[in-house]
């Protein structure tokens, strides 16, 4: 059974408590060395080659070393007395890596251990690392397709991009490993949600460009905030994974928090984004297993999804260490990896996959299950449902709930029977010209759209809500985004003021807590290719931003000089703000955002990966009161839009 080594273990049981930094931090000759180390190695980056795909990557493998110094200098982050040393190691490192690209002898990642390697994110250009672990006779058998696994780390308070690279870099893999593996980075601590989900799927299709990787047995599993990561992933995304497994972790919010209060209804029906506990009837589709120390609070997450299961009657291997705390014991880890081995031996069914199935998702976020995608729910944020079975005749058999519209993949079936309607033949419907067949909900029967139909619902003239266009508004940092600053004459002097001030709040808050710079320009330097290619957040006004009064009169609002009204009623922009996204009317495939960041702050990420979850809906009226160089901001009423992006009728 392969070795798990300690220092994967410390990485996924994670909680490390945090020293303080003036204990460890460096001294001013010692700062005044590092940054000249950085300096050096940012030179030698700038004369790498950068031409062509490999050379680009290969030259950004480097230069995610200096990053890794950038944010350790910038940030303070002297967790440890050794992380001065570790920082001086991985400019040496990066040194090292420059002159063997100059030499032409770049040879880190072909050969069996642990490499760092890096890709440069599409959400905000930054470069994220990660570790990938090739084993022994790798680059003797270069026809294989390799098994995948993804290791989800635990909460560390000491993670760092340089301790991550130290903790990887050079060291050699378990002699029984069998797979190639990599640990993802996700940008520290934020339980693989938001930026931190995006990452995982960044760093696999970077591996998969890089490495021979067979797509149907890949296995996901972590410990702790990764076993809170698999719950989430793994029930969220079921048809990716050949099995998924979570050590401990959270699958909800209210019990594993402790609170008995609700939740405000915008905040609280959004939890349905994240709570895995909702998300269990598709432990249908993927196998997966549980662990939880008989004495570790955390079992809780494993016991609250068994309970589910059973009531839903889907499998779910459960495992209890006997007397265990927040670890594994030998023997459960030994039946933990020994369920991802066999599952990892089959593989997934090759497309469409598996043809009977249960499915359930509450938002359009995760809208996609083997052949199945549901388009458009009939109300948000309540769950929708999507089960199948072959009748007597051969047809598959669908029936569905809280879902208005849908495509299933051509060849899952010969004739298909929706909601007890008549059989429909896939093979010729809308000519047979489509990979997808399309359906939609009118008056209460389904419809099957035919060629021109379906290529209009694609387009989606009428700005309905869709996977990728159905908020919240963090879910506009899920994806490539600009913010622009607007140049001109504010109407509202103060609202303009606090609006600059939560602008620099994301950018602070996204550089320590996301890892990456967030991108700003001015309104008068927005280009066509950015509007078609970013979610813009619009920051200031329609007197002081040329962008925002191009699009206002097309926001479900009222914003003139004299008056701004949001969902009847009238605010006082020298107090009040409103906060929204919805789809942009300039490029309507992207949101625009106003005056926002993320709805999660330093306070949420310093208490507890649980709080990571909107605050805002989809848009939000904000009371704001200036406080000394900041704002104190009340929450006054927020909302969740409709499918058609419209104000909720109660």
């Amino acid at each position: 059974m392969p070795r798990i080594i300690p220092l994967l273990l410390l990485l996924l049981t994670g909680f490390a408590r945090l020293v303080s930094a003036d204990d460890a931090a460096p001294t001013a000759e010692q700062r005044a060395e590092l940054r000249a180390g950085l300096e050096k190695l940012q030179s030698a980056i700038e004369r790498l080659p950068a031409t062509g795909p490999r050379h680009r990557q290969q030259r950004e493998d480097v230069a995610v070393y200096a990053k890794a110094v950038e944010w350790i200098l910038r940030h303070d982050e002297w967790f440890k007395p050794g992380y001065v040393d570790d920082t001086r190691k991985v400019i040496a490192a990066g040194l090292e890596r420059a002159a063997a690209l100059t030499a032409k002898e770049a040879k880190w990642g072909t050969s069996a251990g642990k490499h760092i390697l890096a890709y440069r994110s599409s959400i905000d250009g930054s470069l994220q690392p990660y570790a990938i672990t090739l084993p022994e006779g790798f680059d003797q058998q270069p026809q294989r397709r390799w098994p995948l696994y993804i290791v989800l780390h635990g909460r560390n308070g000491n993670l760092n991009e340089v301790n991550f690279i130290r903790s990887f870099d050079g060291k050699p893999a378990p002699p029984e490993q069998t797979w190639i593996q990599i640990d993802v980075y996700g940008r520290g601590n934020n339980a693989f949600r938001w930026a931190g989900e995006s990452d995982i799927f960044e760093a696999l299709r970077n591996a998969e460009l890089r490495y021979p990787i067979d797509s149907r047995r890949i296995t996901l599993w972590g410990f702790s905030m990764g076993g809170a990561g698999a719950w989430h992933l793994g029930l969220h995304h079921p048809s990716r994974w050949s099995s998924v497994g979570a050590g401990a972790g959270f699958v909800d919010y209210y019990k594993y928090q402790k609170k008995t209060e609700q939740l405000p209804d915008w905040q609280h029906r959004a939890l349905r984004i994240y709570d895995a506990v909702d998300y269990t009837l598709n432990l249908s589709v993927v196998p997966f297993i549980t662990y939880g120390g008989e004495n570790d609070s955390q079992l809780l997450a494993s016991l609250t999804v068994k309970e589910a299961a059973e009531e839903l009657d889907v499998p779910l291997e459960v495992l209890v260490g006997p007397g265990m705390g927040h670890k594994f014991d030998d023997a459960s880890l030994a039946k933990f990896m020994a369920f991802h081995a066999k599952h990892s031996e089959g593989g997934r069914k090759t497309p469409p996959g598996q043809r009977t199935l249960r499915f359930t998702t509450s938002t359009l976020k995760y809208n996609h299950c083997e052949w199945l995608r549901i388009l458009e729910l009939l109300e948000q944020y309540e769950p929708a449902t999507v089960e199948s079975r072959f009748d007597d005749d051969g047809v598959l058999k669908v029936s569905t709930r809280n879902v208005a519209a849908m495509c299933i993949a051509r060849g899952t079936a010969d004739r298909v029977r929706l909601d007890g309607g008549s059989p429909v033949a896939l093979e010729p419907a809308a000519d047979g010209l489509l990979a997808d067949v399309y359906f939609e909900m009118v008056n209460g029967a389904w419809r099957l759209l035919d060629y021109d139909a379906s290529l209009a619902f694609e387009e989606n003239e009428p700005r309905r809500k869709r996977h990728g266009l159905q908020g919240p508004i963090d879910d506009a940092f899920m994806q490539p985004f600009l913010c622009v600053r607007g140049t001109g004459e504010p109407w509202s002097p103060a609202l303009d003021a606090y609006a600059q001030w939560s602008l620099a709040r994301f950018e602070a808050e996204f550089d320590k807590w996301m890892r990456g710079k967030v991108p700003v320009i001015d309104d008068d330097d927005l280009t066509e290719e950015q509007v078609a290619g970013y979610n813009l957040v619009l920051i200031g006004d329609p007197g002081s931003n040329s962008i925002l009064a191009k699009v206002v009169g097309e926001l479900p609002i009222e914003w003139t000089a004299d008056n701004l009204v949001v969902n009847g009623e009238v605010l006082d922009p020298s107090k009040q703000a409103v906060v929204m996204i919805y789809p942009n009317p300039l490029n309507p495939r992207r949101y625009v955002v106003i005056n926002t960041g993320m709805s999660t702050h330093e306070a949420d990420f310093k208490a507890s990966n649980a709080w990571l979850f909107p605050k805002l809906g989809d848009a939000s009226i904000i009371r704001f009161e200036r406080k000394g160089d900041g704002y104190v901001e009340t929450i006054e009423q927020g909302f969740l839009f409709d499918g058609r992006w419209g104000w909720e009728t109660k």
